[in-house]
């Protein structure tokens, strides 16, 4: 029987390999030679959090023009500080009392700024405002509770009636560093305690649930020290973003592979006496599915090398890291503590010889019979469900200013409001024009003509360069200020032998986008290409992977759509940020063909000796309700992203969560087994199955 199975799977050499982890008596073994990895690795996965940054600058590619004005300032003799703007409003108009409140901050503020001082506070012109400008050294790593400083300072002995807020870049820079440093704090805890409970629920056993939860807890440890080691080897950029997706993505497939293999090893448990046996049996049967499960999930997350944005590029490497430790750690560490605990594992409900039940008398195999009688009115009427929720995209709006990017208005927000109300929007920000000398004047004028600037600073030369600062009458890093920078941009450049370029947070943003959009265009065909090619080796067929390529985009399309109307018309955010759709699009659509591979590969097994209606139909009873249960873990665990205060983690983590439950639930439960029903055994093609 299992020479039979091991002639029909595409990984030849993983019975022979499985053997080896199989005997009770290696059992031990294996877990010391873990327990002694993790023991190493624990060290190193502690520093993973202390080597984040979350500079934007290091994020764009060099040849971005935002990029190059930040290298060329870098190399003056004095850099470009990064400016905390303190705003004083009193609505009736500023006292005296108001005024010597600001002087004495200005006073007070000075052991901040180093060596640079802190000019008086500008009035604004309506009389209503003060603007003090401290400057604080440039990549200064303290930037969280110097902020914090200001405030306080800013706030304490303020006379009444007299608003204050700490905002402009370096405002910002402390809200967004501060979003990031509760992720290593609580981030993990949640998606433990999700996995935890969703795995007591699914297996109702005292003891059981543990059993996956510390082995991938291992492999997250393992996969945390790797991915250190190589982010300060090879010099990769590991953001909070990563940070905040790697646990949430390792624990997720982590717990679906140890579903899958130990529902396989309980069904062997049913049917074989002897425990090594079973397990033997279950991994020749789990493993190559789970292997090209993994290796799909990989080699999509390394695609991610391809894009020009840092950010997504370190997230790459790193989630793959991470779902190789897992599996790994599925395949050796989970089976010999299966083996060792033996089967009172499994109580209250211990599996024994001979009480399998027939995979067709599952929930599932009546739902596959349902199926089977009119399987074209069934994936029809589903696929046009998730065409009509594809159309929600028509709405879409994408990018999120400063301001929006937060769940909830930080100090940052609050005060670029008041900022805004009394003078030009990006007064505290303004873009960064460099140029030579020689141009200021001509570069200068092309600026003031441009539509969409307030003013136009006088210049400072400083290293051969002169640096012309350019305020808005836009917000920073807003879509107006953005469409500002652009025609500033169009205007200097035309600038003859001024070598003008345009810099500055808003500039930055631009060039973001640029470069996500880039990535859009390269990563997602290749993510599909890989995908297919995959599963072409896999099955070794080709109308079979097109076809599930194909299911899987569309719920894609369905889940963006879907996802707009919920985060623009539900939610009340201003729209989708743009790194949201490609993180969505590699994570839906590699796990989205996870589960498929789960399905397919389990039908192709049954078609072997059932033929071809009754492989689908038994195929999908079999692995129906662990499937099921894979996808409601991996949805909630996704879902523990929506409790963090940034937009664009919020966003990815319902599109995720959305998406693998319209994968769960309607493309893998009835539009994939009903399209296999009616397209019959050209499925194969152009392998013909034989009889039965």
């Amino acid at each position: 029987m299992f020479d039979r199975i091991a002639a029909v799977n595409a990984f030849g050499g993983l019975p022979r390999a499985a053997r080896l982890l199989t005997p009770v008596r290696a059992g031990g073994l294996i877990i010391a030679i873990w327990l002694l990895i993790v023991s190493l690795a624990g060290v190193l996965s502690g520093r993973l959090y202390g080597i984040q940054n979350n500079d934007a600058t290091q994020y764009l590619p060099r040849s971005a023009e935002s990029t190059q004005v930040y290298a060329a300032l870098a190399k003056r003799s004095t850099q470009t500080p990064l400016v905390a703007t303190v705003v004083y409003v009193r609505q009736s108009g500023i006292t005296a009392a108001d005024r010597a409140k600001a002087d004495s901050d200005a006073g007070k503020f000075r052991r901040y700024a180093g060596d640079v001082p802190v000019a008086p506070a500008i009035p604004s012109g309506d009389g209503r405002a003060l603007m003090l400008n401290v400057p604080l050294p440039p990549a200064i790593a303290s930037v969280v509770p110097t902020v914090a400083a200001l405030r306080a300072g800013a706030a304490g002995g303020s006379p009444a009636g007299l608003q204050t807020s700490v905002t402009g870049p370096a405002g910002y820079a402390a809200d967004y560093a501060g979003a990031f440093a509760s992720l290593d704090q609580h981030l993990l805890v949640m998606t433990v305690a999700v996995v935890a409970i969703i795995l007591l629920v699914t297996y109702r056993s005292p003891v059981l649930w543990l059993i996956p939860l510390v082995t991938v807890g291992i492999g997250y440890t393992t996969a945390a020290a790797i991915v250190y080691e190589l982010a300060s080897r090879l010099g990769i950029v590991i953001s909070g973003e990563t940070l905040g997706i790697l646990p949430v993505l390792v624990f997720g497939a982590g717990t679906d592979y140890a579903l899958l293999l130990i529902a396989r090893y309980r069904e062997e448990l049913q049917r074989h006496d002897d425990r090594g046996a079973a397990m033997l049996a279950a991994l020749r049967r789990a493993v190559p599915a789970m292997l090209a499960s993994a290796a799909t999930v990989s080699i999509s997350l390394l695609c991610l090398l391809a894009a020009e944005l840092n950010s997504s590029r370190g997230l790459g490497p790193a989630g793959a890291t991470g779902i190789a430790c897992t599996f790994v750690a599925s395949v050796t560490l989970l089976p010999a503590i299966l083996l060792l605990a033996g089967r009172r594992v499994f109580w209250p409900f211990v599996p024994r010889p001979g009480s399998a039940a027939a995979a067709t008398d599952t929930v599932w195999g009546h739902i596959g019979r349902r199926l089977g009688r009119r399987p074209r009115l069934a994936w029809m009427p589903a696929a046009g469900l998730l065409a009509v929720l594809a159309l929600g995209l028509g709405q879409a709006r994408f990018g999120l200013s400063h301001t929006q990017v937060f769940r909830t208005q930080p100090d940052f927000a609050a005060g670029q409001a008041l900022l805004s109300a009394h003078y030009p929007g990006s007064a505290s920000d303004p873009a960064l024009v460099l140029t030579r000398p020689a141009g200021v004047a001509a570069v200068s004028e092309a600026a003031a003509r441009t539509p969409g600037v307030a003013q136009v600073l006088p210049a400072s030369l400083s290293g051969g360069r002169a640096l012309v600062p350019v305020v808005l009458t836009a917000a920073p890093a807003t879509s107006g200020a953005e469409a500002t920078v652009q025609r500033l941009r169009d205007a200097v450049h035309r600038v003859p032998d001024a070598g003008a370029m345009v810099g500055g947070d808003t500039a930055m943003g631009l060039d973001t986008r640029a470069s996500t959009e880039r990535d859009d265009r390269v990563v997602i065909p290749l993510v599909l290409g890989v995908i297919l090619l995959i599963l072409v080796l896999l099955l070794r067929s080709v109308v079979a992977p097109l076809l599930l390529v194909a299911t899987v985009v569309l719920s894609y399309a369905a889940t963006m759509g879907a996802g707009t109307v919920l985060f623009q018309h539900v939610l009340g955010f201003a729209g989708t940020d743009y790194s949201v759709p490609l993180l969505a699009f590699v994570f839906l659509v590699a796990l989205g063909v996870d589960y498929n591979i789960f399905l397919v590969t389990r039908i192709r097994e049954e078609v072997g000796t059932r033929g071809h209606r009754e492989g689908v139909l038994t195929g999908l009873g079999a692995t129906g309700g662990v499937i099921t249960s894979a996808g409601i873990v991996l949805a909630a665990t996704v879902s523990v992203l929506t409790a963090l205060s940034l937009v664009f983690l919020v966003e990815l983590g319902i599109l995720v969560g959305l998406g693998v439950l319209l994968d769960t639930f309607v493309v893998r439960s009835i539009v994939v087994p009903a399209l296999a029903l009616d397209v019959g055994p050209r499925l194969w093609w152009p392998v013909r199955q034989r009889r039965p």
